[in-house]
């Protein structure tokens, strides 16, 4: 059974309750907890989520040595600012999968630019929580 962390950034573990309009009124615990068991024969899930960015980059560094097999990543705000993030998933060699519950091409310019995914393995934006359902689909069908 494959081992997946997501791992969550600055501001959403507010959501349900942080600009519904934008995210959505479901709070990433219910979420997960469907996800769970929709990947339960599949994929063993895990999560972590931190509002600094050290904290993420320790998060990414553990997965290595917790032999985490690919991780999920919405780094929020510090996609468009993190170098540091960049760097441990470059270092990490773990498949991970950036994901944004926004279509962030659709909002401000500076979220038009991320740090991070000329080093992921790929990029899910714009279908709210379903972003997350897609990584999970992309890493429950990769062998």
């Amino acid at each position: 059974m494959k081992k997946i962390l997501i791992i969550n950034g600055p501001n959403l573990n507010l959501l349900g309750t942080r600009e519904p309009s934008i995210y959505g009124g479901s709070s990433f615990e219910s979420y997960f907890n469907r996800a769970k068991e929709s990947f339960a024969n599949d994929l063993s899930l895990s999560t972590k989520q931190s509002n600094h960015e050290g904290d993420i980059v320790d998060f990414i560094q553990q997965a290595m040595r917790d032999g985490i097999d690919g991780i999920v990543l919405n780094a929020g705000a510090y996609t468009h600012t993190s170098i540091a993030i960049r760097d441990a998933i470059s270092a990490c060699n773990i498949p991970v999968v950036e994901v944004h519950i926004s279509n962030i091409f659709k909002r401000e310019e500076f979220r038009h630019k991320s740090f991070l995914s000329g080093v992921c393995v790929g990029i899910i934006s714009g279908f709210g929580l379903e972003s997350y359902t897609m990584a999970l689909n992309y890493f429950n069908t990769k062998n």
